[in-house]
C-alpha cells in the first residue's frame, strides 16, 4: 500500500467495525475529517506516541513516492503522509462551479502556552492552517463558543455545537478541529413528481413509510454474487464526486454483507473498472442523517493509547512533555434529496495538560438497509461513509 487514500479507507473500515459493535441503526461519519485532525496531532507526536498514531491510521504503510523532502521538521518517516495530506487538501479545496466542497483545519491554543515555531510552520505548510490564541485558562466557555462558531461557519451551519458544554476546561491547552462540507447536485437529478411514498423495511417484520425518489437511467453497476449484493455509482454534476451505494439482495442481508466486507474488497468492488454501464431502475430514499461520536474510547480500543495518558509524548508541539489529548469529538450530517446531497462533518481533538456498453436492465431498490459513501474520484478518497438502516 502506498497512498493516503488507501490508508484512509483502511482506517475508515476499522472505525466502521467499531461502530457496528455498538450501533444497530444509522452510522455516518467523515474518515477524512478524523484523519486530518489526528494528522495534526501526529506532526507534534514523537516516539511511541507517534508510532501508535501511525499504526492506527495505517500511515505506517504509506510509502514515500516523492523525492521532495517533506520538511526539515522531525516528522520521521511520516513526513510523506503530511506531504500527501497537503496535496489532498489542495485538490479537495480547488474551486469549481459544479459543487461546493471545502475542508478546513484550525488549531485553537491557550494564549499563555508557547508552541514551537517549527511546529506552527509545518502545520501551516501541510494542513493549511494556523493556531488561534484563545483564553482557555480564564474563559473556557467563551473559547468553546468561539470554536463551535468557527465550525458552524465552515459547514454552512450544518454542524452545530460540536464541542458540548463542559468538554473544555481551564486546563485545556489546545483544540485541533477539522471541518468538511459538501453540497452537490446529481449529474441526473431525480424528478420530484416521481417521488412517492414507499415502504422501507429496517427488518423483515416491520416497515416504515418513506419518500422514495425514482429514476430510470444509465449508471455504473455491479452484481456481487459472492456476497449477494449489488453496487451502484450515482455521480454528482461534473463527475468529480460520486455517491456509491452497496445494497444487499435480501431485506436482512446487511449483517452478512458487513461481516464479509474488508477495506480491500470495498475498494475492489467499487472501482469503476469492475462495474459496467447499464440502465437501472433506481429507487433511493430521500433521507437525512446526523450522528455524533466521542472517539476517545474507540481510538484507545484500536490501539491509540498513549496520547490520552500520562505517557503522551507531544513534545514536537511545545518542546516538552506534559500535554495530553483529552477528547476527540466528531459530528457528521448528510441530506440526500432529488437535487443532490449535502454533507458536513467536523472533528475536534481537545488536548490538555497532564492533569461502458449498455447491457440488460437492472433494479436497485434501496427499500431496506444499505451502505453508502461519497467519494472524490480523482484521489479515490472517501469523504463520508454511512449506513442507512432506519428512516
Amino acid at each position: 500500500m502506498n497512498s493516503l487514500s488507501e490508508a484512509n479507507t483502511k482506517f475508515m473500515f476499522d472505525l466502521f467495525q467499531q461502530f457496528r459493535k455498538s450501533k444497530d441503526n444509522n452510522i455516518f461519519y467523515s474518515p477524512i475529517s478524523i484523519t486530518s485532525a489526528l494528522g495534526m496531532v501526529l506532526l507534534g507526536a514523537k516516539n511511541y506516541t507517534a508510532k501508535q498514531i501511525n499504526k492506527v491510521l495505517h500511515f505506517d504503510q504509506v510509502t514515500e513516492n516523492t523525492t521532495e523532502k517533506a520538511a526539515t521538521y522531525h516528522v520521521n518517516r511520516s513526513g510523506n503522509v503530511h506531504y500527501q495530506f497537503q496535496k489532498l487538501l489542495t485538490e479537495l479545496n480547488k474551486s469549481t462551479d459544479e459543487y461546493e466542497l471545502k475542508i478546513a483545519n484550525k488549531l485553537f491554543g491557550e494564549k499563555t502556552y508557547q508552541f514551537l515555531q517549527e511546529y506552527l510552520e509545518v502545520i501551516k505548510n501541510f494542513y493549511q492552517t494556523s493556531v488561534e490564541s484563545v483564553d482557555f485558562a480564564h474563559a473556557p466557555e467563551e473559547s468553546r463558543k468561539k470554536i463551535n462558531s468557527w465550525v458552524e461557519s465552515q459547514t454552512n451551519e450544518k454542524i452545530k455545537n460540536l464541542i458540548p458544554v463542559g468538554a473544555i476546561g481551564n486546563d485545556t491547552t489546545l483544540v485541533l478541529v477539522n471541518a468538511i462540507y459538501f453540497k452537490g447536485q446529481w449529474e441526473n437529478k431525480f424528478k420530484k413528481e416521481n417521488t412517492k411514498e414507499e415502504k422501507f423495511w429496517p427488518n423483515k417484520n416491520t416497515y416504515k413509510p418513506i419518500q422514495m425518489m425514482r429514476q430510470y437511467t444509465s449508471f455504473h453497476f455491479a452484481s456481487l454474487e459472492d456476497v449477494e449484493a449489488k453496487v451502484l455509482e450515482i455521480p454528482y454534476k461534473g463527475k468529480d464526486l460520486s455517491m456509491i451505494a452497496l445494497l444487499p439482495n435480501e431485506i436482512d442481508g446487511l449483517q452478512k454483507l458487513e461481516e464479509k466486507l474488508t477495506a480491500d474488497k470495498l475498494m475492489e468492488w467499487t472501482s469503476l473498472q469492475n462495474m459496467r454501464k447499464t440502465r437501472v431502475d433506481l429507487h433511493l430514499p430521500r433521507f437525512k442523517v446526523e450522528e455524533s461520536y466521542d472517539l476517545k474510547d474507540t481510538l484507545r480500543t484500536m490501539g491509540m493509547v498513549d496520547i490520552f495518558s500520562g505517557d503522551a509524548d507531544l513534545s514536537g508541539m511545545t518542546g516538552g512533555r506534559g500535554l495530553v489529548v483529552s477528547k476527540v469529538l466528531h459530528k457528521a450530517f448528510v441530506e440526500v434529496t432529488e437535487e443532490g446531497a449535502e454533507a458536513a462533518a467536523a472533528t475536534a481533538v481537545v488536548v490538555e495538560e497532564l492533569a461502458s456498453t449498455l447491457s440488460t436492465n437492472e433494479e436497485f431498490h434501496c427499500n431496506h438497509p444499505f451502505l453508502f459513501f461519497i467519494r472524490q474520484n480523482k484521489t479515490n478518497s472517501i469523504l463520508f461513509f454511512g449506513r442507512f438502516s432506519s428512516p
